[in-house]
């Protein structure tokens, strides 16, 4: 290690203590294990105040990659029921207003934060954006980043266990791909790596909301819509991405303190679980009225990132495109609406 710069040996703790967190739940045969121990291990390292730490670039091109994978999960038949949608993307408003309102009274009496402290740590949308959000208008932006980091973290972290009990059925290690590598072919790689590149590119030109995921998406759905390929992504690459992610997620404990970091946690623990309360809430009445799917529903109003839910999703064969969008509009909503509705907030 001679040499290295500060930056590349904390970078190099990362990804081993990363893969350490991440090879033991593989093989205690946990749910999403290269995700989940990654992000917990690092979590941990942060609380501990070890050196870790992922650099900015490290994050978008693994994010591409999950987005390729989910577009090989657009067929046709997904779309035979998508007049339903509707009912679920009008009841994302309600659910917005009620999730907010909920996280509000939690935040403002039981944390005592500050009006625009709790009003944007309440909000379930997007951590940068609402961090921005609360800057410009006096909020403390820090404890609104390790709100929304460890809302994420722990959305993350009960969803697979959620899922799996309420369906009684396993959610795979890998996250939804069990190909080997000595199974693709180079084709299948060139094909990845047009959706995957290409995607990224045109997503960032055409400004697509998380366009680093959505852009590949698209294009591999495009691809496997229009017949030209029907490639699979090999689950070691799949689960190297959900290294990094879930690294990347655990290190956003490293900027506080770890008597602060507890605190936050502890917050969370009780907001999360109001917010997931009130996704089950809102995914039952809607699956009564609307017939749709149930588990479907949940992913859709899990207040979670849209990445890491929609590897849930991929996971138990729940249509990604429903799910997406559901996250995609939330985001949009909550970061349109909640600015304009601040001030009324604060009257």
């Amino acid at each position: 290690m001679h040499g290295k710069s500060p930056a590349t040996l904390r970078l190099v703790l990362t990804l081993l203590i990363a893969a350490s967190g991440g090879g033991m739940l593989w093989h205690m045969h946990m749910p999403l294990a290269w995700l989940l121990g990654a992000m917990i291990a690092t979590g941990l390292a942060a609380l501990l105040r070890l050196p870790v730490a992922m650099p900015a670039f490290a994050r978008p091109p693994m994010t591409a990659m999950i987005g390729a994978m989910l577009g090989t999960a657009f067929q046709p038949s997904l779309f035979d029921h998508a007049a339903l949608w509707l009912a679920s993307l009008t009841g994302l408003a309600l659910f917005i207003a009620a999730a907010g309102g909920i996280g509000y009274v939690f935040y403002r009496k039981f944390a005592g934060f500050d009006h625009p402290t709790a009003y944007f740590s309440a909000m379930p949308g997007g951590l940068v954006e609402m961090v921005t959000l609360a800057a410009e208008r006096g909020g403390d932006e820090k404890t609104v980043a390790l709100i929304h980091a460890a809302r994420i973290f722990l959305v993350v972290l009960t969803l697979p266990f959620l899922i799996e009990f309420l369906t009684g059925e396993p959610i795979a290690r890998t996250g939804g791909s069990d190909v080997p590598l000595a199974g693709i072919d180079i084709s299948d790689l060139g094909w990845f790596a047009v959706a995957t590149i290409l995607g990224a590119v045109l997503g960032k030109h055409l400004r697509l909301p998380a366009s680093h995921l959505l852009g590949p998406m698209t294009a591999s759905a495009i691809l496997h819509l229009s017949g030209l390929t029907d490639f699979a992504i090999p689950a070691v690459a799949l689960g190297f991405a959900q290294l990094i992610i879930g690294a990347t997620v655990g290190c956003r404990f490293g900027m506080a303190s770890p008597r602060e970091i507890l605190r936050i946690i502890g917050l969370s623990i009780g907001s999360t679980g109001l917010l997931l309360a009130t996704s089950l809430g809102f995914a039952a009445i809607l699956s009564t009225f609307t017939g749709d799917r149930f588990l479907a529903l949940v992913l859709a109003y899990s207040p979670g990132g849209i990445a890491e839910v929609s590897i849930v999703a991929l996971s138990i064969g729940i249509e990604v495109p429903f799910v997406v969008l559901h996250h995609i509009v939330r985001v949009m909503l909550v970061v349109a609406g909640s600015a304009l509705l601040f001030r009324c907030f604060q009257r």
